[in-house]
């Protein structure tokens, strides 16, 4: 036997999908009549019999899902606007309304594979020797669609890894509304993107250096409307409109609350570049200049057509924010950024041909 092998030792950890853990997801018929007619008939009801059913609601779904007033109440405001009345509903109607228009979704039904594994920032409380880690998993369920989970876990110093089992409830995060943008590299993806014509410029020379998503979507729906009056252009430009809308919703920040453990947060996808999933993400404990670190992941974002590469950044897995990843060699998948510069640069892997591994240098991410 060679003296440089490595002896490997398999051991009696085994990561299992679970078709049990179910997160509720908005659920909407696609013909708003449809929904007006269950809403209708919800209205019909003598109030007894709302009580009863919203009771019937909370036995079957209230042990697996926490909050699900919340979760039916919210869901009963984004639906409001199909009611055909406007006279004040009770709290118990509207939760029940609200309970009509959520379904639930097995995350790990289909799989539950491409782990990463990278330190976790508390490391207190642990035995001499012993290391605390993070493992993010991608989950893949109903309809093949992927979304980012984790698991917590110790390294003793034996040797031994112990992965802890996951919490019984599923959460997702709240989107942070309106973040900043910075023009710069806005306008530098949209021009790797191939929207470069007239209408893109005019939206571009109204916003100021940095912008939030309000107003992009205001001057977007001005020009629009004035090239609607002007030429009769609005049609053609329809396309532009939705790549730079697109764009725009591929950056964002999501936010967990402390409270929810960490094996329950799920980040779902949430933008129209995810539609179809958040693909392979690969976190890394990465160290800055100063010695600090935050953590990376480079994932795919995949709509059912295009694959994009993008950025996930966290320095305690509770704010997350989501950045497209810009360049003209960010392409494909297969991305894997270094865990620290190298000559002061960032370093990352690819595979932009799905054939050969390329090494990448860019002075920022």
């Amino acid at each position: 036997m060679n003296a440089n092998s490595i002896h490997v030792k398999r051991t009696a950890t085994i990561l299992k999908p679970d078709q049990s853990r179910v997160l509720l997801r908005p659920f909407g018929p696609e013909d708003p009549r449809r929904a007006s007619r269950i809403i209708a008939r919800i209205m019909s009801l003598p109030e007894d019999r709302v009580g009863l059913l919203l009771e019937a609601v909370f036995a079957e779904f209230s042990n697996r899902h926490q909050q699900i007033c919340n979760l039916f109440q919210e869901r009963f405001e984004q639906v409001r606007h199909l009611l055909l009345t406007d006279e004040a509903l009770s709290e118990q109607r509207q939760l029940l309304i609200g309970s009509y228009f959520v379904c639930e979704f097995s995350l790990e039904s289909a799989a539950l594979f491409n782990p990463s594994i990278v330190p976790h920032p508390d490391q207190s409380n642990l035995p001499p020797g012993a290391l605390r880690f993070i493992l993010s998993l991608r989950a893949t369920g109903e309809g093949h669609i992927s979304s980012l989970t984790f698991r917590t876990g110790i390294i003793h110093d034996d040797h031994r890894i112990e992965v802890q089992l996951p919490g019984r409830f599923l959460v997702e995060p709240r989107q942070i509304p309106n973040p900043l943008y910075e023009k710069a590299l806005f306008a530098g993806k949209l021009v790797e993107l191939g929207l470069t014509d007239e209408f893109t410029r005019r939206v571009m020379n109204k916003i100021g250096e940095s912008f939030a998503l309000k107003e992009l979507r205001a001057i977007l729906d001005t020009e629009l409307r004035q090239s609607r009056l002007t030429n009769g252009m609005w049609q053609e430009h329809q396309t532009t409109v939705e790549g730079i809308w697109m764009l725009a919703q591929s950056n964002y920040e999501v936010q967990f609350q402390p409270e929810q453990q960490l094996s329950e947060r799920i980040i779902f996808p949430a933008t129209p570049s995810q539609r179809n999933g958040i693909e392979d993400a690969r976190f890394v404990c990465f160290q800055n200049d100063d010695s600090t670190h935050v953590y990376y992941a480079t994932f795919t974002a995949y709509d059912g057509k295009v694959v994009l590469p993008e950025l996930v950044e966290t320095s305690d897995f509770l704010l997350f924010r989501f950045i497209t990843l810009n360049g003209p060699a960010a392409q494909n998948k297969g991305m894997a950024l270094f865990p620290r510069k190298i000559n002061g640069l960032f370093a990352m892997l690819s595979r932009q041909d799905n054939e050969n591994i390329y090494l990448m240098f860019s002075d920022n991410v």
